[in-house]
């Protein structure tokens, strides 16, 4: 071969840019290089060359210098090898060489001093004019990405833009080449850029910046220089965007497989990238037809690519809404603003000593079971199409297999491994069951497994309860060593499509429920736990109950303040250990402490209906706690409440049973003892006037003034209609409401199904734990509801009957010595001492009578009967007012509360006073 056909094939081959770096050359067969051997004499080392050694690249993909040793295993991209039988010529790109010159400037003739006549010495030197418009070399190079937090993502580094190519390497216009070569260096060129190289006629569009991620992930669009043929410029067009798609899913994998993303985006990137390798085959498969099968045309690549085409698009679409999600292209702020919705996880990782990264306050990540809802949607929506299909279907099974293991090991262990939050259930590691045994409370079953209801795959949606419930279960099951959860379970579903994912669940759930509730019911007799409270709380047979009240009658008579909680304490504990009693025989008797509560029964109550439910209120005991000063009652009132008023009980219960007898269900039994004790006490109250009646002197004399024997009348028969008003409440209290009630809650927690009669049978239910839960709350709200405690209205009109019939039981029992100076057979004015027929009782009536009570006074009692006047119309007034209130929330809401109407409608017989009394 001649020196001159070297030359202009080193010319062709100079115009065509380098192959990427991290890619290897495709070289047909026509251009393989000359095989590695020692320079001869004839060949010459170029300057370039020589000042830029050239680079061997190892195995690794990673480049050498060459020493010196004057061998040239490979030259660095950016050289032409060319091989000849003699020679071996070797020339740079570099154009070092090419001086730039202005376009005013036109390159000086070879005959210029001859024609101008001057002499060559006047000739202008190049020197400084090279010097000063000299391009830098073209020399790309790549480099090793240190690694990132995301395991697929490519190390080596981007290549160089084909925009900063020097003239000098730009290769021939389309336009001087004729169709066929055209179509040549297409389908040479497409091969790159299916790769996501630029080639030399198809190059990245002018706004695509490959350092800026969003552009990356976008998809780089491509442009074709000019001169190209219509018909070949339409088909390429058509297939370019395979290389978009492929260039932005690459992007997406190196993006989405970051750590903060989770698994199951790392289980989807992994699934892409299968299929991207796949990808890569087929463009193999393609250049080995372009190197092999001379009719190869541009035609026939476009049909081969349309399957592939289809595919890509459906991954790329995916990926940019998967990307839109987490606000990665666009801002969307439907979904991206979080709020405060997170507070409880956020507050958890500053608790661990964590720090909050950069904008984890304000967007949401799209991961977890957001990417499945994602993915199941797309294929609902997809489903006509069946490649797209088959495709999604691949997608969602390979991204669901660590959401799947999570499920397992929730389901059958009741653990979380979820290092990334994305699981359904979310778990608060502060909340221990170590703080339960100091103060029991719900927290542990309320709040520390909960469900993130924006985080639900749609195949669970139906039966998420089922697994949030299981494993609480299993964990409740584990931490009381009931049964043994760490051995492994075999045959468990993977994935989503699984027959059998359903019905794995379902027996998860059945199997934890039964242990949880064995354990309840029977290893920690829940039962007899609950007729120990039935005891206390609502003075079931109360016989040790009343002869306390008899021993503490006069600590508890005191101001609350000044109550000895303690000397209470002992009497109530020796009544319990009191031979003959219900709770003599109680195993849970040391369960029962006393305790005084600040706040009046009514106040009480009336703020928990009114502002925030039985089921926000916290325990007594703690509510003083969280209340500011501007808040607390004022001292006068708090003094005016005695011990009577303030008793209440606190009943110890041990885990795993505070799980069903929580704090809150706890405050339920408070509510109601204390309502009962209220009752009992105003009864106790006005049992005491009668006794006073039937034994104090001046109520039992009979008077010659028929005024004051009228009075008399009016006064008994008020504090008769006041306890037949309290015996009632109390009685339909008890036995219509609690103890129905409580039957029924037995026969469930028993399990025990019930006949049409509502009379137990012997047939067993199965129930869950949650469903006896809610059970034993829905029998306290059942009984504060038709016990008046959960109406404020009904609520104050009881509260100011109950007042005025305690105000009037005080009144009567220290009107004995006034009564004295309004009967004239007993004061000293018109003593008729003297015609009593017995005389030991004549001295022992005098000797009752004051001195200062002896002297008749006709004006006290008409201020008696004024008094018991005003006592009358306030009883007889808010009576008619709770009857009609009765009347009305009987037919609206409570039926049971028509019971009491009609029971209390016998106390207003007498109600119309006569004015003239």
């Amino acid at each position: 071969m001649s020196t001159s056909t070297n030359a202009r094939n080193a010319a062709d081959n100079s115009r065509r840019p380098s192959a990427p770096s991290g890619v290897k050359s495709r070289v047909p067969s026509s251009r393989v290089a000359a095989k590695e051997r020692p320079l001869s004499s004839g060949e010459v080392i170029p300057e370039d060359s020589a000042s830029n050694p050239p680079h061997r690249r190892n195995a690794s993909g990673t480049s050498k210098v060459n020493g010196g040793s004057g061998r040239f295993s490979e030259w660095q991209t950016g050289r032409v090898h060319l091989a000849t039988r003699d020679n071996l010529q070797v020339r740079t790109r570099s154009p070092v060489k090419v001086p730039v010159r202005d376009e005013a400037d036109d390159r000086i003739p070879s005959d210029l001093p001859s024609r101008q006549g001057s002499r060559p010495a006047e000739r202008p030197a190049p020197a400084p004019r090279k010097e000063k418009k000299v391009l830098p070399p073209w020399t790309p190079q790549a480099s090793l990405i240190p690694h990132t937090t995301a395991p697929l993502a490519s190390r080596i580094s981007i290549p160089t833009l084909s925009s900063l190519l020097s003239e000098s390497l730009e290769p021939e216009p389309l336009k001087n080449l004729t169709a066929d070569k055209q179509e040549s260096a297409i389908l040479e060129d497409l091969l790159f850029v299916f790769m996501g190289y630029e080639g030399q006629y198809i190059r990245y569009a002018e706004k695509y910046d490959p350092a800026q991620e969003k552009d990356r992930l976008a998809g780089p669009g491509f442009r074709i220089l000019p001169g190209l043929d219509p018909s070949l410029r339409d088909l390429t067009t058509s297939v370019l965007k395979i290389a978009t798609y492929y260039k932005a899913m690459e992007a997406f994998i190196e993006v989405q497989s970051r750590e903060e993303f989770g698994a199951i985006n790392h289980a989807l990137c992994a699934s892409i990238s299968k299929l991207l390798k796949d990808y890569l085959v087929l463009i193999v498969q393609l250049e080995h037809q372009l190197l092999s099968n001379a009719s190869f045309t541009l035609h026939l690549l476009h049909l081969h690519t349309l399957p592939t085409s289809h595919m890509m698009f459906q991954l790329y679409t995916l990926g940019q809404e998967i990307l839109k999600k987490n606000a990665l292209l666009e801002d969307d702020l439907d979904d991206s603003v979080d709020g405060f919705d997170d507070v409880d996880n956020i507050l958890e990782q500053l608790r661990e000593g964590g720090d909050l990264a950069p904008g984890s306050m304000s967007k949401k990540v799209c991961k977890g079971g957001n990417v499945l809802r994602l993915l199941t949607e797309r294929l609902s929506f997809m489903s006509g199409d069946p490649a797209a299909r088959t495709l999604l279907q691949t997608l969602l099974r390979d991204a669901s297999r660590p959401y799947m293991a999570m499920l397992n090991e929730w389901l059958h262990h009741g653990g979380i491994k979820d290092p990334h939050g994305e699981f359904l259930i979310k778990e608060q590691q502060s909340i221990k069951r170590e703080k339960l045994e100091e103060d029991y409370t719900d927290e542990y079953w309320e709040k520390r497994y909960t469900i993130r209801d924006n985080d639900v795959p749609p195949q669970l949606e139906g039966v998420k309860d089922k697994v949030l419930l299981a494993g609480k279960y299993l964990n409740v099951v584990r931490e009381c060593g009931g049964v043994d959860v760490s051995k492994e379970v075999k045959d468990v579903p993977k994935s989503f499509d699984d027959p059998q994912f359903l019905d794995n669940v379902n027996s998860a759930y059945a199997h934890a429920n039964s242990s949880l509730l064995n354990l309840l019911v029977t290893t920690h007799a829940l039962g007899a736990r609950l007729r120990s409270m039935k005891h206390y709380f609502f003075l079931d047979r109360s016989d040790f109950f009343t002869y306390f009240l008899d021993l503490s009658t006069s600590e508890l008579k005191k101001p609350w303040r000044l109550v000895n909680v303690g000397k209470l304490q002992s009497l109530l504990d020796l009544v319990l250990r009191q031979p003959g009693t219900v709770a003599a025989q109680d195993p849970f008797k040391e369960d029962i402490k006393v305790q005084m509560n600040n706040v009046g029964l009514t106040q009480l109550v009336m703020r928990v209906v009114n502002v925030r439910g039985f089921d926000e209120m916290p325990a007594p005991d703690t509510e003083d706690r969280y209340r500011t000063p501007a808040t607390k009652p004022a001292t006068e009132e708090e003094d005016k409440m005695t011990g009577f008023e303030a008793l209440e009980f606190k009943f110890s219960v041990p885990f795993p049973l505070s799980l069903v007898i929580s704090s809150k269900t706890v405050f339920r039994y408070q509510i109601l003892f204390r309502y009962l004790l209220s009752m009992r006490h105003l009864e106790g109250l006005l049992v005491n006037s009668w006794e006073d009646h039937n034994k104090v002197l001046s109520w039992t004399h009979k008077s010659g003034d028929p005024k004051l024997e009228m009075w008399k009348r009016r006064a008994w028969t008020l504090r008769a209609r006041m306890l037949v008003f309290v015996q009632q409440t109390l009685y339909y209290c008890t036995s219509e409401v609690i103890e129905p009630n409580w039957q029924a809650l037995m026969a469930r927690v028993n399990g025990d199904n019930q006949d049409k009669n509502g009379r137990p049978g012997s047939q067993k239910v199965t129930r869950t734990v949650d469903e006896l839960m809610e059970d034993h709350v829905d029998f306290l709200d059942t009984c504060l509801k038709e016990c008046m405690l959960m109406n404020s209205k009904l609520l104050k009109i009881h509260s100011k009957l109950t007042s005025a019939c305690q105000m009037f039981a005080t009144y009567t029992s220290t009107l004995s010595r006034t009564l004295f100076t309004c009967s004239p057979s007993l004061a000293g004015k018109e003593s008729h001492i003297t015609h009593l027929t017995s005389t030991s009782h004549r001295h022992k009536t005098a000797a009752q009578i004051p001195d200062e009570m002896k002297i008749y006074d006709a004006k006290k009692l008409d201020n008696l009967t004024d008094m018991l006047g005003k006592y009358e119309y306030n009883f007889n007034h808010h009576l008619r007012l709770l009857l009609d209130a009765l009347d009305y929330y009987a037919a609206t809401e409570t039926v049971a509360l028509s019971r009491l109407c009609a029971v209390l409608g016998s106390a207003t017989e007498g109600g119309g006073e006569r004015k003239e009394f």
